[in-house]
């Protein structure tokens, strides 16, 4: 007896599903208690269309946690070779940073993602992209020899605890003292 095949995600399907995702992002961002009727409504599909592709609000809050990681995580190697260690390490802390404002500022995912065991899920592939960042610089020269993935990533935790209207300055300010701190010969 053979398995019933599985029909194929239709590419409007998949193309609702990415705008809904992209929407839902920006909406968390700047409003964190979104409802998936205003997302719906922003996107511009009924609400069977959104229900169909995410059941509730952690389903969806969940889908933006997962895309944000795995495009923080991916962004660490092309950034590597398109950039000078350093460079790439202050531009990578730069997603890291707006990363965290949403996951700050949805605070919710973070919870909806903790049920959902994808903290863990992603700590180590975050993890490992910061120490292939590190590992370059350290390699060429830039950064004390001691720095630590972990470490760093605890260090630079201020990033989605940052408030307030200026918090992107803020930000990019204390990431140029950790960065300043981290530079080889400070050890």
């Amino acid at each position: 007896m053979t398995e019933p095949r599985r029909r194929a995600t239709r590419s409007d399907a998949q193309d609702n599903r990415a705008r809904i995702i992209d929407t839902a992002r920006t909406a968390f961002t700047e409003t964190p208690d979104a409802t998936l009727q205003s997302i719906a409504k922003a996107v511009g599909i009924g609400q069977g269309t959104m229900y169909r592709h995410f059941p509730n609000r952690e389903a969806l809050l969940v889908a933006v946690y997962r895309e944000d990681v795995e495009a923080l995580v991916d962004a660490a190697p092309a950034l590597l070779a398109e950039r000078e260690p350093l460079d790439a390490l202050r531009l990578w802390f730069g997603r890291l940073a707006a990363y965290g404002r949403i996951k700050h500022g949805a605070s919710l995912a973070v919870e909806a993602a903790t049920r959902a065991d994808l903290g863990s899920e992603y700590y180590a592939p975050v993890i490992a992209a910061l120490d292939r960042l590190l590992t370059a610089c350290k390699e060429a020269g830039e950064l004390r020899p001691d720095a630590d993935a972990d470490e760093v990533l605890l260090l630079v935790s201020f990033l989605w605890k940052a408030d307030g209207p200026d918090w992107q300055e803020r930000g990019e300010r204390m990431l140029a003292i950790v960065i300043d701190g981290l530079r080889a010969g400070r050890s």
